[in-house]
């Protein structure tokens, strides 16, 4: 049975010596020796927050991946495409963009909360997540973190507007919207709502490197990657 290894490379870091052996001694070994193995999912766990984690805190790292990007909310759709009809397209994509740059400056926030979550992987926690399906880890990672992340991200997402005059823009924004005539005014907590689609997205892109690593042979860019993770097509 496939297991999960991506986040098994988190489990040799920062579970207990005792606990850990338990595991590596389920795995067949074909030759391959313990430091090798831990070695190889180290490199795994390196690659993976390089790969997703951390781009999505760079410039754009939200707004230019369409994975991921911060859309508006129902009720504020009909404010975009009202500006855009009145001819306001710039001003309704900039107030688009702030929202995705406060989402890129909070995912900086979530490495340490995703160290400490995985301290607290028990014997069983690590068992069901290995012999689990596509995305164990990231469901076991979502239930352990969402809500220490979200306290982390909301004020920053909230700093961020403020730093680049969201609130400003977003005021402006459906002040115009809210003066058109007939249209029923809105005025939703957007500090909220991108807070839980930053942390959707986050979760999101930590799912699709956990199923790469596990399906694709092509994903494993290293001999020593490709060695370890053999382990699991078995």
């Amino acid at each position: 049975m496939k297991k999960n290894l991506f986040f098994f490379v988190a489990i040799f870091q920062l579970v207990s010596c005792g606990e850990l052996q338990q595991v590596i001694n389920q795995l067949p070994q074909e030759g391959l020796g313990n430091g090798e193995i831990a070695s190889g999912l180290r490199q795994a766990l390196d690659f993976g927050i390089d790969k997703q984690v951390s781009k999505l805190t760079k410039e754009n790292g939200f707004y230019k991946n369409e994975l991921v990007k911060i859309l508006l909310p129902e009720e504020l759709q009909k404010v975009d495409k009202t500006l855009r009809d009145i001819g306001l397209s710039k001003m309704a994509d900039e107030g688009l963009k702030v929202l995705n740059r406060a989402a890129e400056d909070a995912v900086g926030e979530a490495t340490p909360i995703f160290v400490n979550a995985v301290k607290g992987i028990t014997f069983n926690d690590a068992k069901n997540i290995l012999l689990g399906n596509d995305n164990a880890a990231t469901r076991y990672l979502t239930n352990a973190t969402r809500t220490d992340l979200y306290g982390k991200f909301n004020p920053v997402i909230k700093s961020s507007f403020d730093k680049v005059g969201a609130g400003a823009i977003w005021a402006e924004l459906i002040g115009r919207y809210n003066s058109v005539p007939l249209v029923k005014k809105v005025n939703p907590d957007l500090t909220d709502y991108v807070t839980q689609e930053a942390l959707n997205g986050v979760y999101k892109m930590i799912a699709i490197e956990e199923k790469e690593i596990r399906t694709k042979v092509s994903s494993r860019s290293t001999d020593l990657l490709r060695r370890v993770f053999a382990l699991q097509d078995n």
